[in-house]
């Protein structure tokens, strides 16, 4: 996606004038460039301060070379380069195709031909990368382009000579966590055959649209890597012995880059007839928006001076975890390679104190009606897990590493807290925040605290709940009302082995007034977190997707004693998508996506009505529920937003054709206004007007989390690297 220049952004960089953002991190910027002689490529530059460390200009001198070894068939050929520039810089070309989990995204898992055709050419990649014993040691579907001659291996970030030891610290592990190498994962050297695991992870994503290891905390999927058996559901039968192979634990039982190349395609054929259509209708689309984009430079705010010279943004220094062990596992876990994991803005402000805000956008109105952003800032929030928090005028984003508390009307940051390092660890009423965290180290004890929502204050009584284990990895906060705070929290203490983390867990209660536990009820881990809730009346609902992935566990307990009232087990294989925020009910049911619409009874579970066929490839995303009616995004050959009456189940409407190319996040919610149907899309935000059921605007934006202001007129979304606030229609 294309992002404009921010003010402080260079106009050019040596001989290259910059068009647009690709992309930013802790480590640089990678921008949309042109030569004079008119040629596009993709440009990263170093944040300045980090170039006056010797030790990463070798990471960034070998990120060069292994970009030039792979070459332009199998990689971003390098246009030119200069590591040894006060500020470094890499030019590539820019490559026309989307990444490969984009291309999974916008239609589903590959067809079988189209996954061995894939898996025999990175593999030849590997091969030849390894020739020159250079192992890459992120192979993820992120850093794979697919284009229309053939994939691409991106981002060598991380890459280093076989057996060097020098670039990484021994036991730590720099990676992504969900397509690690058990050895990788354990901090061990990652060889050329923990290419080969992490490219059968890759094959698995491509042909069943999920990892072989789930999803879930960093640690979680570190546990999993090393021991667990993979999750080959949705994998066509003929590939799993191969990909079972490449997934052993123990490196020398892999096959080999020649072995896989021989038995994943016969190389009949060009690449681009084993690619579905509407991936190649992406490659063309994205072939046009790159000569099409009008460059755009967001203004400066108020006391600002726009840059002249190359980018020298500080090295953010905000904290991965707050204790212990977690710190190595943390960082290496929370992204994706050295480019990602190191944060994505500026320093944090200190607890309570205001800074200045987001860019404030005073644009015009887009020509397709999409209104002008009432503000827009960066964020860093690699794992997109939570939506926004809503609490008394102001809104909260939990992202990696940070919580952020921002001022609904201008965006400016009025306090942060480094403290929560995961999601799961803050939660609000509505009215303040709650916080949770623990020990690493001696008995297990639940620390809980409350900051007002404004300024960030703690209230005067924080709570310990002793025997609990009140780490991010021992406890959930799930959601709060009237005082009460509910939670997830495993009994014992920190288990750094993860032997235990399957024993103990409890849903729990507390009177966050008196400071007292309400009641626990225990309940079966099942390997899988966390939990989705939602208070009605008084009953607390709750869902999660089971063990099996296969299913969506729905039950609701009475918020006075715990007692279960009812349970019931749906068929939702992608539940394991789902992420706090997105339980969605009214006063009558509890309203569900997936192979069909449902809507379970609050009073006893039962299915009061369900919607759609059952069979594939239709499908049914996040729904919302307003003024009688329930809006969800339906995936069929031509994908749009469907809406049926809340009370009966039967179909109102279906969005009316526009012509436009959308790919709905499935796993999004929508947010009804007076006049739209908000539905998050793959690169913006669309309007449906409730008044003919028809799309009137696209607004651009990576963001995919929106929620709304009390009063109903504001809307706040956050992506992986920005928030925006919108005004609601």
């Amino acid at each position: 996606m294309l992002s404009p220049l921010t003010h402080d952004d260079p106009a050019a960089v040596a001989t290259y004038r910059l068009l647009a953002r690709l992309g930013a991190g802790g480590m640089g910027t990678v921008y949309l460039a042109r030569t004079p002689g008119g040629r596009t490529v993709a440009l990263k530059t170093v944040h300045a301060r980090l170039a006056a460390d010797p030790a990463f200009r070798g990471r960034f001198r070998l990120e060069t070379d292994a970009a030039r070894i792979i070459g332009a068939r199998h990689g971003a050929a390098v246009v030119d380069a200069d590591p040894l520039a006060e500020t470094p810089w890499l030019a590539t070309e820019y490559v026309l195709g989307p990444p490969l989990d984009d291309a999974v995204a916008l239609g589903g898992p590959l067809p079988e031909p189209t996954v061995r055709a894939l898996g025999a050419a990175l593999a030849g990649a590997l091969a030849q990368l390894h020739s020159s014993e250079v192992v890459h040691r992120d192979l993820k579907p992120s850093n794979v382009l697919v284009t229309a001659h053939g994939p691409k291996i991106i981002d060598f970030g991380i890459a280093r000579a076989a057996g060097d030891d020098h670039l990484t610290r021994t036991g730590t592990a720099a990676g992504t966590p969900a397509f690690m190498s058990p050895e990788q994962a354990g901090g061990h050297e990652h060889g050329p055959a923990g290419d080969v695991f992490a490219l059968a992870g890759v094959l698995v994503f491509a042909a069943a649209g999920h990892g072989p290891f789930g999803t879930g905390s960093p640690a979680d999927l570190l546990y999993r890597v090393r021991y667990a058996e993979p999750d080959l559901t949705g994998v066509p039968e003929a590939l799993l012995p191969l990909l079972t192979a490449c997934l052993a634990k123990d490196p020398a039982a892999r096959p080999t880059t020649a072995v896989l190349v021989e038995h994943l395609h016969d190389g009949h054929g060009e690449f681009a007839d084993h690619l579905p259509p509407l991936v190649l209708a992406d490659i063309g689309r994205r072939a046009t928006d790159v000569w099409l984009h009008a460059p755009h430079r967001l203004p400066a705010p108020e006391g600002a001076v726009a840059a002249q010279t190359a980018p020298a943004a500080p090295l953010s220094r905000r904290r991965l975890f707050s204790a212990g062990g977690a710190v190595l596992l943390g960082a290496a876990g929370a992204g994706g390679g050295l480019w990602a994991w190191r944060g994505a803005r500026r320093d944090a402000a200190p607890s309570g104190g205001a800074t200045a805000g987001p860019t404030a956008v005073p644009a015009p109105t887009a020509a397709d009606g999409a209104p002008a952003p009432l503000w827009q800032g960066k964020a860093f929030d690699r794992e997109q897990r939570i939506t926004p928090l809503v609490a008394d005028g102001v809104v909260g984003f939990a992202e990696t590493a940070e919580f952020r508390a921002l001022g609904m009307r201008d965006g400016a940051e009025l306090w942060s807290e480094s403290a929560v390092t995961e999601p799961r660890q803050i939660t609000t009423d509505g009215t303040v925040f709650h916080l949770s965290s623990g020990e690493f180290e001696g008995p297990g004890v639940l620390h809980i605290r409350t900051r007002v929502a404004r300024t960030g204050a703690e209230t005067a009584r924080a709570i310990d709940l002793k025997g609990f284990e009140g780490s991010y990895k021992g406890t959930e906060l799930l959601t709060a009302s009237d005082g009460v705070l509910f939670a997830a929290s495993r009994r014992g203490d920190w288990d750094v082995s993860g032997d235990r983390d399957d024993t103990g867990w409890h849903l729990i209660a507390v009177d966050v007034r008196e400071g007292r536990e309400l009641w626990r009820r225990p309940y079966a881990w099942d390997g899988v977190r966390p939990w989705l809730s939602r208070v009605v009346g008084d009953r607390l609902v709750l869902g999660k997707n089971s063990g099996d992935l296969d299913s969506f566990l729905v039950q609701a307990r009475d918020v006075r004693t715990g007692r279960q009232l009812w349970q019931r087990r749906l068929p939702l294989k992608e539940s394991s998508s789902y992420v706090p925020g997105q339980l969605v009910t009214d006063e009558r049911h509890v309203y569900l996506g997936g192979d069909r619409l449902r809507a379970l009874r609050l009073t006893d579970g039962a299915v009061a009505w369900e919607y759609g066929s059952g069979s594939a490839p239709t499908c049914y995303g996040v729904p919302a529920v307003a003024d009688g009616l329930v809006h969800a995004q339906e995936r069929r050959e031509t994908p749009g937003l469907v809406s049926v009456g809340a009370g009966d189940g039967r179909r109102h409407r279906t969005e009316a054709p526009s012509g436009r190319s959308l790919s709905p996040y499935l796993f999004a919610t929508p947010v009804v206004g007076e006049k739209y149907v908000y539905t998050p899309v793959r690169g913006g935000l669309h309007a449906v007007a409730l008044d003919g059921y028809r799309s009137d605007w696209v607004f651009r934006t990576e963001a995919s989390r929106f929620v709304t202001d009390k009063e109903r007129t504001r809307l706040f979304g956050a992506g992986a690297t920005s928030v925006v606030s919108l005004p609601l229609a």
